[in-house]
This record gives C-alpha cells, structure tokens and sequence, in this order.
C-alpha cells in the first residue's frame, strides 16, 4: 500500500466548492459572486449621483418657488451641481491611488448623502446653491471610480458584464431623471428628490463596506503634492464649465464675464497640461493620451456624451415649449430612450464580446445619427409616438456605442493608467454633453431670429398669403369683441411666425446632434482592435 502510495505521486486535492476566486487589483484573491457585490453597491452610489444632475429638471418651478428663488437664481440649482463635479471627476483617480477605492467611494457616497439631506431641507437659494454644489463635488468621485472598477477588478472574461451594467446605469439614470423627478414631486413634494438618495445610499454604503476591498492605497503619493496643479485644474475646469453652462443665456462673449472666464480657462488649460506633463508627480497622468485607441476614445466618448445629454435636454425642451407638456407627460415621453437601453444593453453587451468593436461603434453611432436625423423633419404635431421611433433609434444606439467605445478605449492601457484613464473618460463625458447643451441654446436662441426674418420677409405686405390672413385674423378677432382687431391680429400673426420659426430651429438642433454622431461613427474606423491575452493584465500592478 505504502509502494503504491508512494509511485501514485501526491493525491489531487479536492477544489473547494463554490465560484472559483479572482484576482483583485492588490494581487489577492477573492470571490467574483462577493466581488459583483461590492460592485453593485458602486454602481447604485453611481446611479445616484448621475440621476441628481437631471432629476430637478421638471421640477424647477417647484422648487423656485419653496426656496424663493427668482428666474435667473434657479438654473443654478443644476449648474452649482455640475461645475463641483467637474473637479472631483479627475482628482478621484488620484485619491483612489492614494486611499484606495473602497475608502474614497464610501466618503463620496456618505458626504453626498448628507449633502443630499442638506439640499432638501433648504429654505433659501443660497443655502441649495451651496448644498447643491458640495453634493456635485463629493458625488463626484463616485462615478469614475466605477469604471475603473469594473476594467481593474474584473478577470478579462466578466470584464464586458461590468462595462455593460455600467453603460446602462450612465446611459439610463439621465434619461429617467426628468420621468422620475417629475412623478415624485407630483406625488410627493420637491424635497422628496433629494431625500430618496438616503435609503439606496445607505445601501451601496453597506454593500461597498462589506465586499467592496478592491485594492489598497499608496500613501507614499501624499507626499509631495501638487497643490498647484490642483489649483491650476480646479480654475480651469469651473471656468469651462461655467461658460459651457451660462454661455448661451448671456450672449456668450458679449458678455464681459463670459469673455474673461474663457480667456481664463486657456489660459489655466495651457498651464495645467505643462505641469502635469512636467511634475514628477502629476494629479493627473496624460501618458493615457499617447495611445491611439485612448485619444480617439475620449472624442468619441464626448460625443456619445452630447448624444445622451443633448438628447435628454432637446427633448423636453420641445415638448415643454411647444407641445405644453407637463413634467409628468415630458417625463412619460422620455421614457421610451431609457427603457430601449435597459432592455437591450444584455444583448449588446453578449455581442461587442464576439466581434471587432469598430463594427458596433460604428454602427451604434449610426443609429444615434439616424435618430437625430429624423429629428430635423419634427412638426407641431408631434408626441409621444413620433417621438418613440427617434428616442428608440437614439437610445439603442447611445447603449452600443457607449458599451463598445467604453471597451475599446480602455483596452490597450496599462493597468497603471486605468483609474486616471478612467477619470478623464468620464470628464470628457461631461464636458461633451455640456457643449452638446450649449450649442443646443445657442443653435435654438440664432436659428429661431434666422427662420423668424426669412419667414417675415416671406410675409410681407405684397405677399397675397400674408395679406389673407391678416384679413382672417382681423375678422376672427372682430367676431371675439377685441377692441384693436389689426393690433391684436398683427400680434396674433407674430405669435404664428415665431412658433414656426423656434420649430424650425429645433429641427436645426437635431441635425446638429446627427452630424456629430456622424463624426464619431468616421473617427471610429481609425481606432485598433486590441486582442487581450487570456489571462488579462497583472491586477496586482493596478494601484
């Protein structure tokens, strides 16, 4: 027995039983079912801090009127939101280099919780400004820190299920934002869009705290701080978004303010890009941006950024200025892009996995241009059905190029570069669908005077058509007992033309938003598919 023992060689240990383990970022190994876990505790916390750029949109008269705010002081409620953000976006990469994810997401997640709270027990402006904008910056960090997650802790063979839960989650959060926003102040009360961040926050808290140890810090990188590059970035970014932002409500440069804020961000622009390509220790690496898949990624991803974001924000523009929608029917109309991406984003996902990602980008930003397009032919008349067709066409196609631009751009990096890579993707993200809603303001504010001069010069008083209606309006507001029927008829003949006229610029608008997917979908045939080896990249060099 002891011979036969001993010729066998050593006896095969029985594997354990349950999901096999996987390598983390710090070179452990652990659990992938425990892994998901931690992960989707993030990607609620992600969730959250998406859908609060969108959710106040259909309420804020609401809230203009509970906090005392007048016209011009309630669009900060999103703005004092965004331009935060912007900063804490890239600075996560390096505080989670720093800290380590798990520490950084939990402080994110438990201050914009707070934040949150705050901002719903305001009773002045001023106090949700500042609320608001502590909300946007501590947020912040909770949403590139996901991606980061989702390509540094996941084995090469789950790593699409991760970017596909997180391409749903950016993709869908802005989309049902306004719907949900608006039932819940229809229901509830505008305080209520705030206070429903504390029971999901509670829980991505817990499950990030139990299962969320993806790597460890490196507190050698305290030392020496940039505290500089750190000022120079902050300036630069706040004052992009600002103009971004407010641009097209005050005449652009016109605009003293306006002017020097820009001059301003070029200036901070200049100087922040030398000192990170000069100092030994950098905020933010820009080595990501020698790789030809990262560059062209980034562009495309700002532009799949101003399809969502443009999208979301075009939309319940028209429906609001012409149809006269309340925030709930805007908030049903919309709803059509979110679940389009909800439901096929599996799919997708299943698919980028098999094929060359050139094919899906480009046909993904295909389909968003094709549904922008049909955009451009919009009438009066349009609803909920003619617009299905164009949300459907556009979110399917946002959910695939997304998933496959996501994959592509992150794919040839090392995994030194992941989490900055990961910060300046979603940035680029942001600032993209900023400009889309900047130009959208300012294509409807030049168009609409544009189309209102053709139109008038087409109904002049020579003009046969011009001088029936009149003639019908004078007799229409006759038989209403209207004391001036021509006043009130001219009036009533304006009124006509200006309609028509903000119509055909929404249609200018939409055609905007296509040509840009276009571009993307062109940029797309340059990037190089990139064939990842079996056993993925070393995790444990990835903090």
């Amino acid at each position: 027995m002891t011979d036969a023992a001993a010729t066998a060689g050593p006896i095969p240990q029985t594997p354990p039983s349950g999901p096999a383990p996987q390598k983390a970022m710090d070179g452990s190994t652990v659990n992938w079912g425990m892994l998901f876990l931690g992960f989707g505790g993030m990607v609620i916390g992600q969730f959250m801090a998406i859908l609060d750029i969108q959710i106040v949109s259909a309420s804020l008269p609401q809230i203009q009127a509970g906090v005392g705010a007048s016209a011009d002081q309630v669009s900060w409620i999103q703005t004092a939101y965004l331009i935060p953000e912007v900063v804490m976006i890239p600075l996560s990469s390096y505080l989670s280099r720093l800290w380590g994810t798990q520490r950084v997401f939990l402080a994110s997640c438990f201050g914009f919780i707070a934040m949150s709270v705050l901002a719903g027990l305001s009773t002045s402006i001023d106090f949700m400004i500042v609320t608001r904008a502590l909300q946007g910056f501590v947020g912040g960090a909770m949403v590139p820190t996901v991606f980061a997650t989702a390509f540094s802790a996941f084995p090469p063979e789950r790593r699409t299920t991760a970017n596909v839960i997180t391409g749903m989650i950016v993709t869908l959060a802005p989309t049902i934002g306004p719907a949900l926003g608006g039932h819940v102040t229809e229901w509830l009360d505008w305080r209520w869009l705030f206070f429903i961040n504390v029971g999901p926050g509670a829980l991505s808290l817990f499950l990030v705290w139990r299962y969320g140890n993806f790597d460890k810090g490196d507190r050698s990188l305290a030392t020496n701080f940039d505290w500089f590059g750190l000022s120079v970035m902050a300036v630069f970014l706040m004052s992009l978004q600002y103009v971004l932002e407010e641009g097209a409500k005050d005449n652009w440069f016109h605009e003293d303010k306006i002017l020097w804020l820009a001059v301003l961000a070029l200036i901070t622009g200049t100087v922040f890009i030398w000192r990170n390509l000069t100092y030994f220790k950098p905020i933010v690496q820009l080595r990501a941006f020698q790789d030809r898949n990262f560059a062209l990624g980034v562009c495309m991803t700002a532009v799949s950024g101003a399809s969502l974001y443009g999208g979301t924000f075009i939309l319940p523009l028209f429906l609001g200025r012409i149809r006269g929608y309340s925030a709930a029917e805007v908030g049903t109309t919309m709803l059509v892009s979110g679940l389009c991406m909800f439901f096929t984003g599996p799919t997708i996902g299943s698919i980028v996995r098999k094929v060359d990602p050139r094919l899906p980008m480009i046909v993904g930003f295909g389909m968003v241009a094709w549904g922008m397009w049909l955009g451009h032919a919009v009438t009066a008349d349009w609803g909920f059905w003619q617009f299905a067709g164009l949300q459907a066409w556009r979110g399917v196609g946002v959910m695939v190029a997304m998933i496959a631009t996501t994959q592509m751009t992150m794919s040839t990096l090392t995994p030194q570069m992941i989490k900055d890579a990961s910060g300046m993707v979603n940035l680029s993200r942001n600032v993209g669908g900023a400009m889309a809603m900047a130009l959208i303001s300012t294509t409807l504010a030049t168009q609409t005077a544009v189309h209102m001069n053709e139109l008038s010069a087409a109904m002049s008083t020579a003009s046969g058509e011009a001088v029936a209606m009149m003639n019908g309006l004078t007799m229409r507001m006759q038989q209403l007992g209207v004391t001036d029927p021509q006043g009130a008829a001219y009036k009533a003949m304006h009124y006509i033309l200006y309609q028509k006229a903000q119509l055909l610029a929404f249609g200018d608008a939409f055609a905007l938003l296509s040509l840009g997917a276009v571009a993307a979908a062109f940029l797309s045939i340059f990037t190089a598919p990139a064939k990842m080896a079996p056993g993925g990249p070393d995790m444990s060099e990835a903090h």
